[in-house]
């Protein structure tokens, strides 16, 4: 798959910052549908690095291969797309992984799912880095294709900046 050239080097300078500073990658994805684990696969030399990725798209998936607790995943206003679920994906995977970083992207990628509170574009994110845990929220405008994109390029930057904390000259 061929990425723009945006993306791609982004997932580059990803690569090269975690090679630099010797951290291990993962990834557990949902709406973006293994978009991150692509783009970090189609830079050579990326498995030195990247452990894996995980697609728990269905809540069953989430559930039983990534070890999200059910009573998150159906709890009112909670959910799949909810900060809760985005960092235990991030914490599950990194695990899974034996990772020391890893993203987790969980959200609304459209054209239907809106839920209350939540429209078309909601996008939740977590980090999980050596030195904890965080989640952010975006709400993407545009169909689908659009918002998957966007989840993806944020997904890649959220790791990019947590690398270049841990390694200024990353």
């Amino acid at each position: 798959m061929a990425f723009p050239p945006e993306i791609y080097e982004l997932a580059e300078s990803v690569l090269a910052a975690a090679r630099r500073k010797g951290i291990r990658l993962a990834c557990a994805e949902s709406c973006t549908g293994g978009l991150v684990s692509a783009a970090l696969t189609d830079v050579p030399g990326s498995s030195d690095v990247f452990a894996g990725g995980v697609v728990s798209y269905a809540l069953d998936a989430k559930e039983h291969v990534l070890g999200i607790d059910p009573a998150l995943l159906y709890a009112p206003g909670i959910g799949a797309v909810s900060s809760a679920c985005a960092e235990a994906m991030a914490r599950n995977v990194s695990e899974l992984f034996s990772a020391d970083m890893a993203v987790s992207v969980t959200g609304i990628a459209g054209p239907g799912g809106e839920e209350p509170g939540k429209p078309v574009g909601t996008v939740w994110f977590a980090c999980k880095t050596p030195a904890g845990i965080e989640s952010d929220v975006a709400c993407f405008a545009g169909g689908r294709a659009e918002v998957r994109e966007q989840a993806l390029l944020h997904a890649l930057a959220l790791l990019y900046g947590h690398l270049v904390d841990l390694c200024p000259s990353a």
